[in-house]
């Protein structure tokens, strides 16, 4: 998985393939509605895959939604192929959890 800074083109080829993630700065954001509980499960899910693959997203737990925010830390908070390989498996398990994609 790449772990290399993206040029701005692949960054937008990217995002066209990943309905629902928006550009935050130098990360991808996308928020679920789901209830706190089902919040809970949905993030330990996606932590054990986090800790399989040796990538992780920023989470944001609320009582009726879940914010993950993915940037490559190691390489100075940029995107990389690694941030959208996880997007992907995100969005994967959340879809599994019957989380509700939101509008942003």
């Amino acid at each position: 998985m790449g772990k290399e800074p993206l040029a701005e083109a692949d960054i937008t080829a990217h995002l066209a393939a990943l309905p629902g993630w928006e550009r935050d700065g130098h990360g991808i954001t996308r928020t679920f509605g789901i209830r706190y509980h089902g919040g809970v499960a949905l993030i330990v899910h996606v932590a054990d895959i986090e800790r399989l693959i040796g990538h992780h997203a920023d989470i944001d737990l609320r009582w009726d939604h879940v914010r993950f925010r993915i940037t490559t830390h190691d390489v100075g908070h940029r995107l990389t192929e690694a941030d959208f390989v996880l997007a992907a498996r995100i969005d994967q398990i959340a879809a599994a959890h019957e989380a509700r994609p939101t509008e942003a």
